[in-house]
């Protein structure tokens, strides 16, 4: 069963919970379905310009977006700002083993984004408010009777799940060369999730959570900057209702299931040696070791607990801009994303391992307009999963993506 495929080897735990609370446990299995990084399921393209720089952009947040990517930023912008932005992605994952390949169902998700600004020159203030997704994204694997008769998926078949963000800040210009920011995070979540033991089990879950983002930004000269930001972890504890396999295999019951969003921590350096250029290198740092476990509660049953035991995440960007005059920029930049999944805690719902993410793009800006697009190739190389019997999921995976995003910008 399901609880038995996720309970980690290093731990010792082996559960057993009766088949009617399969669907209870698929959301702690499944909760977080197949994403565009090895960030568990983070997505931190929230903008066209940073998208395009390998979201290289937590010290040059010159833009809207800098409330998601470092909210100090904005104390760069002038009067009042407004960015509308959408980023779409084509993705899918591949699995095989022995004689078995088969495709996961290729998904197409748009994820919306909103930021503004406005400043307050004379209090050297200036204030954001975002709407974003920061997490989220589906998977889906085919019910073939291969993958059924070798039990791959009592691990999951469908994993969705949503998370919403609004997000007001203050950024505070301390001095000319630094300024702070900090705001509260307003989050709302929903995961619907499926299996399929023979039979399908089906668990719909919603709550909401508040956190909080900090940044700093400093010029310590002309072609120097340095950025820093972090966002607090969040916990969701999903309550709703589960379709449980027990007679008559229709009945509804009341589940919770607990999940622990991370807390995120990012770097990054900026370097532009002439107006017409600008370089940067970040690094972000994941805390997804604070999954160790996850506690089910279904109605009228004692509480389980499964092992995870996550990895913490690095994520390494690098981007450059080149500025050509009459408004016009073309960017580049890579992405280099580490695994935080092991073997042993392996779901197929989480298909993680090392990603390469290449980016491109394009943008203009006019005396109060702008227009930014991106495209954005994401490629894993084979993850093989071996060496454990508890997990149906064993063999080699693969992923592939295509995203553009798109913004609108307008200053007033």
């Amino acid at each position: 069963m399901l609880a038995q495929c996720l309970a980690g080897r290093r731990t010792g735990l082996r559960l057993h919970p009766a088949p009617w609370l399969g669907a209870t446990v698929l959301c702690g299995a499944a909760l977080a379905p197949a994403s565009l990084f090895g960030l568990g399921v983070a997505l931190p393209d929230q903008d066209a310009f940073a998208t395009a720089r390998g979201n290289a952009f937590v010290a040059t947040a010159d833009d809207p977006a800098a409330v998601y990517y470092n909210p100090a930023g904005i104390s760069q912008l002038t009067g009042a700002n407004l960015s509308l932005g959408a980023y779409g992605i084509d993705y899918g994952s591949s699995y095989k083993s022995g004689t078995t390949s088969v495709n996961s169902q290729t998904q197409l998700a748009v994820l919306p984004q909103l930021f503004s600004t406005y400043s307050l020159p004379e209090y050297h203030l200036t204030l954001g408010l975002g709407g974003y997704c920061p997490y989220g994204l589906r998977n889906e694997w085919p019910a073939t009777e291969a993958l059924i008769a070798s039990g791959f998926l009592a691990g999951g078949e469908t994993g969705e799940i949503h998370y919403y963000t609004i997000n007001p800040v203050v950024a505070w210009q301390v001095v000319p060369s630094i300024s702070i920011a900090a705001g509260p995070t307003i989050n709302y979540s929903q995961a619907d999730l499926k299996e399929y033991p023979g039979f399908v089990n089906h668990f719909r879950g919603r709550d909401m959570d508040v956190g909080y983002n900090i940044g700093v930004l400093w010029h310590p000269s002309d072609p120097h900057s340095v950025g820093i930001t972090y966002r607090s972890a969040t916990d969701m504890n999903y309550s709703g209702h589960a379709t449980v396999p027990a007679p008559p295999f229709t009945a509804n019951t009341g589940a919770t299931a607990n999940y622990h969003f991370p807390q995120t921590l990012a770097f990054g350096y900026s370097f532009r040696p002439t107006p017409k250029w600008n370089f940067e290198a970040d690094a972000n740092w994941t805390d997804w070791t604070t999954l160790q476990g996850l506690t089910v509660k279904p109605q009228g049953a004692p509480p389980e607990t499964l092992a995870f035991n996550w990895d913490q995440s690095w994520m390494i960007d690098f981007g450059a801009t080149r500025y050509l005059g009459d408004g016009w920029r073309i960017s580049g930049g890579y992405m280099y994303s580490l695994n935080s999944v092991p073997s042993s805690s392996f779901n197929q719902l989480i298909p993680d391992s090392d990603r390469h993410i290449f980016s491109l793009g394009v943008g203009k800006k006019y005396q109060h307009f702008s227009w930014d697009a991106a495209y954005q190739l994401g490629w894993s190389p084979s993850r093989t999963v071996s060496g454990d019997a508890d997990v149906p999921a064993n063999g080699t995976y693969e992923f592939l993506s295509h995203a553009i995003s798109i913004n609108l910008g307008y200053h007033f």
